[in-house]
């Protein structure tokens, strides 16, 4: 992972979910002996690449905080500045090892550009890429480790970048694990899309590697598509009450 961060020419790197630890844990006591906190080994190094890189870093581990675990990616910028985002949307068993996240989804600048992050099962609940969005979030950062087949969610962040009006970068890991006679498949499929739906880049199911694409992130900011309607001008929140 790091050889490929060290051979990525770009201004924002992604790496997927738990990308250190892997995902399927015989149990709990499994998942805490491959955690870290913030001062931890994987979050040095990261922070060391990001500006050895002059690079922004988005990277999922394990985080241990007291006695809870939680589901979480680093971000961090060549500035120094850094910070982790706690996975809000548990999957599956992640309820039995993980506490739930309890920081609103985040958006940082760089450069000028504003982006967002969200972890993985995040995808599934409309309010994610909205309320980044609405933080003014020009790209979303979602690393992941998807089980669900590509033609599910691949169409789905497509949907989310043209109602948002954003980019956004979902960085899934690929390959088998085991436990015991259980397997879970990650389906790779990592996909750059972008404001209007269309994938900029994209791999296949199996490959591990990485893909790269150049946009002008200015063409998130402006959210009208005719002169009479604004995406999110025209919203009417206070008919929204539930």
């Amino acid at each position: 992972m790091e050889e490929y961060l060290r051979n990525c020419d770009a201004d924002l790197l992604i790496v997927p979910e738990l990308c250190t630890t892997g995902y399927f844990f015989h149990d709990t006591e499994q998942a805490a002996s491959v955690a870290e906190t913030e001062d931890g080994p994987f979050c040095t190094l990261i922070r060391s690449l990001s500006k050895e890189l002059d690079a922004a870093i988005v990277a999922g581990f394990v985080e241990r905080d007291g006695d809870r675990l939680f589901n979480s990616c680093i971000t961090v910028l060549p500035d120094g500045m850094w910070d982790i985002y706690r996975k809000i949307h548990l999957f599956a068993e992640e309820k039995i090892h993980f506490s739930e996240g309890d920081r609103p989804f985040p958006v940082y600048c760089y450069n000028g550009v504003c982006f967002g992050v969200m972890i993985c099962y995040d995808w599934r609940f409309p309010e994610s890429v909205r309320t980044l969005a609405l933080k003014g979030a020009q790209i979303v950062a979602h690393p992941s480790n998807l089980v669900a087949p590509p033609s599910m969610w691949g169409p789905v962040m497509q949907t989310r970048s043209v109602e948002n009006k954003i980019f956004t970068i979902t960085a899934n890991r690929t390959g088998t694990e085991t436990r015991g006679e259980e397997s879970l498949t990650f389906h790779g499929k990592s996909q750059i899309t972008a404001p209007n739906g269309s994938i900029l880049a994209s791999t296949d199911e199996t490959t591990e590697g990485r893909i790269i694409a150049e946009i002008d992130p200015e063409k998130s900011l402006k959210k009208s598509f005719s002169k009479w309607n604004d995406i999110f001008s025209d919203r009417r929140p206070d008919m929204y009450e539930l």
